[in-house]
């Protein structure tokens, strides 16, 4: 667990039985059924490994987006696509870029057409869904449809039994850390205002899941 994990855990209460990492038969038992959704999934030994497949993953000169994730700053990502050595299109750093605030909203609107969309998610159910929610729905957005790929890295802590299981998570353990993170960062409350629950992906490719053996993000 991270330092600002545990400085925001230790402000709240969280369901920890919903915030461990599962044994190897239960992460071979979701990959195949996340595989059997439609979704690509490649398993990273660390959040290193985890970086090189992200940096692997997208070809030169594809626009690249991120959501706001925890697990993206654990492993260095968001650093590496606004000021990393790559030759992809940073809409992140185009968009912080703007200095008007309807033209930037404007931008971020647009961004979740990326040829790339990286971001994290709150939970994966054993059973093969990926369940997710937004203040502002500005990471979720891109997940269903806009984005032309979507990347999306999580910890193996994440993981739990059940689709049921996994909203709880959402509620028990996510919501309460988020709300800690944003109202030190923002001076505001989150909110699960936007849900997703991501139970298949039809179309093949499009969607890669890299999971990670650490904990990681909230």
């Amino acid at each position: 667990m991270s330092q600002e994990k545990s400085n925001y855990a230790a402000a709240v209460n969280i369901d920890e039985r919903l915030d461990t990492n599962p044994d190897d038969e239960t992460i071979d038992e979701t990959v195949a059924n996340l595989e059997a959704n439609g979704f690509e999934v490649v398993v990273a030994d660390s959040a290193a490994d985890a970086l090189e497949t992200l940096q692997s993953q997208i070809p030169e000169g594809m626009s690249v987006m991120n959501g706001h994730s925890t697990t993206l700053e654990e492993i260095g990502f968001a650093e590496y696509l606004t000021d990393g050595d790559h030759d992809w299109e940073s809409l992140p750093a185009e968009i912080w870029s703007i200095d008007d605030d309807a033209e930037r909203q404007a931008a971020r609107r647009q961004s979740q057409t990326a040829d790339y969309f990286v971001g994290g998610i709150n939970a994966i159910a054993q059973t093969g869904e990926l369940v997710a929610a937004d203040r502002s729905g500005s990471r979720i957005g891109a997940y269903p449809f806009a984005a032309g790929n979507v990347v999306i890295v999580s910890g193996v802590n994440k993981i739990v039994p059940t689709l049921d299981d996994a909203l709880d998570r959402l509620e028990s353990v996510a919501y309460p850390l988020e709300n800690e993170r944003a109202k030190d960062a923002y001076g505001v409350e989150s909110a699960i205002a936007k849900q997703l629950i991501f139970r298949k992906e039809l179309d093949e490719g499009r969607t890669t899941v890299v999971l990670i053996r650490e904990h990681l993000g909230y």
